[in-house]
């Protein structure tokens, strides 16, 4: 069994949030200056990143993992291509986005992914909030496995339904081939030509 050290008596101070001031705010995300007190009691300060839209949802958003299920072929998992101004490329993703206000994680899996791939499916799995980027901001994510019949009638020819400046290419990728897939892509990335982001 494992021995827990002794606690350093230079660090006995509980960490703690002591102010936040706003140094920007745009439509999506404010930028604020966060004074704390470290481990030594020491005080300290982080710029931190926060979304403008969560207004008591769970989480700030979803991403969906979409499995498509179809007789007689492999069980593909549907990912999205996308452009995004912040990598200065193309991202290879999971179908993602925000949770509306007064909608359950499950419905914005489901509501993301028609918009962005045009299939309907079914949720398997929600899991709890989990946090994106710690270290830059507070922003949080439900991880919904959501799975599609393929032999739905609705499902044989989906349409995407992006919403104004969304411009997103569907990609069915089979599970069998997801390892040499991503190799291809971080190769890809280390182009500068492709960036993976499962967000």
């Amino acid at each position: 069994m494992a021995q827990q050290e002794p606690a350093d008596s230079s660090q006995n101070t509980k960490q703690s949030i002591i102010s936040e001031e706003l140094i920007s705010e745009g439509k999506w995300v404010k930028l604020a200056k966060t004074t704390y007190r470290d481990p030594t009691g020491k005080t300290r300060t982080w710029e931190t990143v926060k979304r403008t839209t969560r207004k008591g949802q769970s989480a700030d958003g979803v991403a969906v993992i979409p499995l498509l299920q179809r007789t007689l072929h492999y069980e593909c998992i549907i990912l999205v291509k996308q452009f995004r101004p912040p990598m200065r490329g193309y991202c290879l993703e999971f179908p993602a986005g925000l949770i509306d206000e007064n909608e359950s994680p499950e419905a914005a899996a489901l509501r993301e992914l028609e918009e962005e791939t045009g299939y309907k499916g079914d949720v398997a799995e929600c899991s709890p909030a989990v946090c994106m980027d710690p270290g830059l901001s507070n922003c949080t994510t439900h991880i919904v496995t959501v799975t599609i019949n393929g032999d739905d009638a609705e499902n044989v020819r989906p349409k995407p339904k992006p919403g104004d400046g969304e411009f997103v290419e569907v990609i069915s990728l089979p599970k069998n081939d997801l390892p040499p897939t991503l190799r291809l892509c971080i190769q890809l990335s280390c182009n500068g030509n492709l960036k993976l982001v499962f967000s």
